[in-house]
């Protein structure tokens, strides 16, 4: 049974040992994740498979730059925002009046007994809901009920404050419960 690394573990190895085993396990755990991100950013799945994939270069190019990284996660979404938002600063004026950095970014609805029970209208209701809120209200909520990404995680990638987030996050919640319970 292979032995299961933190991703502590995982990053020292990476910066010390340059160990690319490591590195490998690092991107099979952290790739799908990321690739979702970024695709819901640039609408474009190639661009998004390139951003995430030069994402992890540069971590591979700069291992033996010491880096003090306390949250993994926060720190890749950075990374991956960042990256697309260069993308996406780099392509047309039109390109870029016809995405909605948001809208493409679609929900999920998870697949577990409980999920089952929900008619395909109360399911058809939520995602007519989720789509109808403001961009920022629809891209917290997914980050936070689709990506199980705290409130304070959430605030950290997108570079806003924590009352931001919490904010926009009961505004999404409220609209959510507003159309739902309507009919």
């Amino acid at each position: 049974m292979p032995l299961v690394l933190s991703t502590n573990e995982l990053i020292r190895r990476i910066q010390i040992d340059g160990d690319e085993a490591a590195f490998n396990e690092l991107y099979q755990l952290q790739e799908a994740r990321l690739l979702k991100f970024a695709t819901g950013f640039v609408d474009d799945r190639e661009a998004a498979e390139e951003i995430v994939n030069d994402v992890f270069v540069k971590i591979w190019l700069g291992r033996q730059t010491p880096v003090t990284i306390r949250n993994l996660q926060v720190y890749l979404y950075v990374l991956v925002k960042n990256a697309c938002l260069n993308y996406l600063r780099g392509i047309s004026s039109k390109r870029v009046k016809e995405l909605q950095l948001t809208e493409a970014y679609y929900f999920h609805l998870s697949v577990d007994p409980a999920q089952l029970l929900i008619s395909k209208e109360l399911q058809s209701r939520v995602l007519r809901a989720v789509n109808g809120l403001p961009p920022r209200c629809k891209l917290i909520f997914k980050m936070v009920k689709e990506d199980d990404l705290s409130c304070n995680e959430v605030a950290t990638i997108l570079g806003l404050s924590n009352k931001t987030v919490f904010a926009q996050l009961a505004i999404a919640l409220k609209k959510l419960d507003d159309a739902l319970s309507s009919k």
